[in-house]
């Protein structure tokens, strides 16, 4: 599997969801549960390959940002909610985080910005396939605190200074 067939996955499962991250992630567990073991196990490259890149100070202060405060355990599903929003936002926020306000037509933090299930289907997908737990991936082990310059995302004024779009369109 490569990365447009991963993207492509992501993309169809989502627009069959119709943007609600619970129905993502069964049609995406059903989506991967079709395939071979192999390209499930592939698929989950992808995805932690990505989530591990989406571990980053500015993107965790953009998740602070449109959901009000982030905890780590937010942040984790916020990444997975990143990448199932597709190429374009996931690119287009690590490129530049604060783009998001214009990356997403709509965003409703009792709706958006979690998609923990989303991050499991692989595995359950491997599971449903071989009754057994989805290999370890061979990926290195991510770091231990984000990469980047640390930002203080208590401080308002510091993420209204990082993200002026953002805060504009989704906090103000």
């Amino acid at each position: 599997m490569d990365e447009t067939d991963f993207w492509e996955i992501v993309d169809g499962t989502r627009d069959a969801a119709d943007g609600d991250p619970v129905t993502h992630a069964e049609l995406l567990v059903d989506r991967l549960a079709g395939l071979d073991p192999d390209s499930v196990i592939d698929f989950a490259r992808h995805f932690e390959a990505r989530f591990n890149r989406a571990y980053r100070w500015d993107v965790w202060g953009a998740a602070w940002v449109l959901l009000d405060g982030a905890s780590d355990d937010t942040f984790e599903n916020f990444r997975c909610w990143l990448i199932s929003q597709g190429r374009r936002v996931f690119e287009g926020t690590l490129h530049e985080p604060d783009a998001l306000a214009d990356l997403l037509d709509r965003f409703d933090p009792r709706r958006d910005g979690e998609a923990e299930d989303v991050g499991y289907a692989s595995f359950d997908a491997y599971e449903r396939l071989t009754g057994n737990e989805l290999p370890d991936l061979g990926l290195d082990e991510p770091s231990e605190e984000p990469t980047g310059r640390p930002l203080d995302l208590e401080d308002p004024n510091v993420l209204t200074a990082a993200y002026p779009r953002l805060w504009s369109r989704f906090r103000i």
